[in-house]
């Protein structure tokens, strides 16, 4: 009879490496994000903006390539489980709360990415290569698309609120180890 596998108590070196480095550029392109329209003397027009979108699309196409790499590798490695002591209902709402923060790291840089295409602007991986532009030139696709971008992007910030006030709960007032599974 085969023993069953050994259940990791924390995760491994690859997925914290993968998730701190989500944390970092998601940080980083959210504040630039939301401070974008804010920067002084910056117009919609002007080199500075292209400057702007150049590292925010860039950094956004990281963020997607990364969240494409965290779930592969998590295919093929468990991640430790929960303790007993967190109730169920608490269980179902972090498992929630992680799969809706994949999925809006799949789908932000996307719309990003339809955003500018529809709005017939060329979106480039750093200056290194341009991407295909899978979408014709369309208003109503460009103005949706912001829209979409914008509305998951404060989507995003509200589960990473969620997630950060758990951790430091676990952190903090349970001291059950279990933030210190991603350190």
């Amino acid at each position: 009879m085969p023993l069953p596998a050994r259940i990791p108590a924390s995760y491994t070196r690859t997925a914290k490496v993968l998730h701190w480095l989500v944390a970092l550029f998601i940080l980083t392109n959210l504040v630039i994000g939301l401070r974008m329209e804010r920067f002084p003397g910056y117009s919609h027009k002007s080199p500075e903006w292209n400057g702007i979108l150049f590292w925010h699309g860039s950094i956004g196409a990281v963020v997607l390539w990364l969240a494409i790499a965290r779930i592969i590798w998590r295919t093929g490695h468990r991640p430790p489980p929960l303790p007993g002591s967190i109730p169920p209902w608490q269980a179902w709402i972090a498992h929630g709360v992680h799969a809706l923060l994949y999925l809006a790291m799949l789908a932000l840089p996307l719309s990003g990415y339809a955003h500018r295409v529809a709005g017939n602007h060329p979106v480039s991986f750093f200056g290194l290569w341009r991407w295909p532009d899978l979408l014709a030139p369309n208003e109503s696709l460009r103005v949706l698309f912001g829209s979409i971008h914008v509305d998951l992007a404060l989507a995003l910030g509200g589960l990473l609120i969620l997630h950060v006030g758990a951790v430091l709960k676990h952190l903090l007032v349970n001291r059950d180890g279990v933030a210190k599974r991603m350190l």
